[in-house]
């Protein structure tokens, strides 16, 4: 969860309270615009490549560049969103929600409105297609690597890792390969996960576990608490129990290596050896060139896919604070009570539904 800016801004959101939402435009030649909108919404999701993406409309027709110079300082723009509440005193607090680049803008050139769609800094990486074959080499660490593929689309991107970083294996990657994907390839082969967060900051991080992480929230039904609605579900679909990871790399005539991981738990619903079934999927890579690298890529995988038995969507007061991975207590009307990641979400940025969709369903006692 992105840090609260105070002790109080949580509390508040299930309050009376006055919402507030902040976009800008960054313009490529330096000046920076705040926009009128009208409508508009940020969805994070941590199943897709480019993690965060927006949209906003406004009434502005200026947006729709007609000039070559309005061009040029449209192309290649960046879009900021902050939200955050006003306190009964008037006084305000605000959290990043988006920061990335500004992919399209069009509408109505004489009446407008114009509609802003935009896309986190990962999509900025998974453009900047190789030109030529780009390598590795040298013993390079993974968070090394996964360094210099950044900065060389985005020079000067700032890169922060929370994971345990190793020695990768050599890994060559054809010209026309996709920057973002090799990038991708070398967080797994430590087990982490790459992504751009709400300050358009690159971050390493495994997925937290759901039994020892700490709670990120606590959502509750009733009068005083955060939860509007909740439903609950099953689904098999892209769930494995069963990952074996494996390597082999040609340019360090290094030995085949494997790691498996499993659902070994006899109380799992996925359990490997219960009625679910076995169901396994593989992944190989020339990162992995060690029995620890291939173990770490199996059980990040693992984890990625092995959801529980229950998927739960729930509808409550926005919470712009929130990150896919975080855990949450929810309390539901009945007194029951689960633990739940975050998946995925989408914050409205003038009011209406936050819903968010979670895996998990974990029995909290």
């Amino acid at each position: 969860m992105y840090p609260p800016p105070s002790d109080q801004f949580l509390a508040t959101l299930v309050e009376s309270h006055t919402p507030v939402t902040v976009v800008q435009l960054h313009r490529a030649d330096g000046t920076v615009v705040e926009l009128e909108h009208t409508a508009g919404s940020v969805t994070v999701d941590r199943s897709q490549a480019v993690r965060r993406t927006a949209s906003v409309t406004v009434p502005d027709t200026s947006l729709i560049p007609r000039t070559p110079d309005e061009q040029l300082a449209i192309y290649g723009a960046r879009l900021r969103i902050e939200r955050g509440i006003r306190h009964g005193d008037g006084h305000v607090e605000m959290v990043p929600a988006f920061w990335g680049r500004l992919d399209s803008a069009d509408g109505d050139p004489d009446y407008g409105p114009v509609e802003i769609r935009a896309s986190g800094l990962e999509a900025v990486v998974a453009d900047d297609k190789f030109v030529t074959a780009y390598s590795t080499r040298g013993g390079t660490s993974a968070v090394t690597a996964i360094t210099g593929l950044i900065q060389g689309a985005i020079p000067g991107a700032v890169v922060t890792n929370y994971a345990t970083d190793q020695v990768i294996g050599v890994r060559t990657w054809d010209a026309e390969g996709d920057r973002w994907a090799a990038a991708v390839e070398c967080a797994t082969a430590i087990g982490a996960e790459l992504y751009a967060d709400a300050d358009g900051q690159f971050v390493i991080a495994e997925l937290p576990d759901m039994l020892t992480a700490p709670i990120s929230w606590t959502v509750d039904a009733g009068e005083r608490g955060a939860l509007v609605s909740a439903s609950r579900g099953y689904s098999r679909d892209g769930m494995y129990n069963y990952v074996l990871a494996s390597g082999e790399n040609a340019e360090e005539d290094s030995p085949p290596v494997s790691a498996y991981a499993a659902d070994e738990d006899p109380t799992s619903p996925t359990y490997i050896y219960g009625a679910f079934g076995r169901v396994p999927t593989f992944y190989s890579s020339a990162t992995l060139t060690t029995t620890n690298l291939a173990q770490a890529a199996a059980n990040k995988l693992l984890r990625d896919s092995l959801k529980p038995n229950a998927t739960a969507d729930l509808s409550s007061v926005p919470n712009p604070c929130l990150e896919p991975g975080d855990i949450l207590r929810v309390t539901y009307g009945s007194g029951d009570r689960d633990l739940l990641q975050v998946e995925s979400f989408s914050l409205d940025l003038v009011g209406g539904d936050f819903t968010v969709q979670c895996i998990g369903g974990r029995e909290d006692s």
